[in-house]
């Protein structure tokens, strides 16, 4: 369960309008990394980029990119995984369900106040 500090963290990281398109892309299937295929298919992870594929979609060196991945990934949203040269990003979705749990009781709690406040 996610606790306050960490749901912070998750907002702050999200709240720059750069890593929140890049979270979105990486969590939407936005980025398409070119894969070596002379490497097993299995040895890639299923629905992973790669940093340098995203970096080609923003005017910002690689370093830039770079930061802003870390943010994330302290975040815990997404997870970076390196094999031979490249490192690649996937999403978390396991944070993200539990932050739309949250999400979920907050409005679940809401409607459950007003209709309260409705039957006065």
């Amino acid at each position: 369960m996610l606790d306050t500090k960490q749901k912070i963290k998750i907002f702050k990281a999200l709240g720059n309008e750069t890593r929140f398109l890049i979270f979105k892309n990486i969590f939407t299937g936005g980025y398409a990394c070119s894969i070596d295929e002379t490497k097993p298919k299995d040895d890639i992870i299923a629905q992973a980029t790669c940093v340098t594929t995203i970096a080609e979609h923003f005017d910002f060196a690689l370093p830039t990119i770079s930061r802003h991945l870390k943010e994330l990934r302290d975040a815990d949203i997404i997870k970076m995984t390196k094999k031979s040269n490249k490192i690649y990003i996937e999403p978390n979705p396991k944070i993200i369900k539990e932050l739309s749990v949250c999400f979920t009781t907050l409005v679940d709690n809401y409607k459950a106040s007003s209709f309260q406040f409705d039957n006065r």
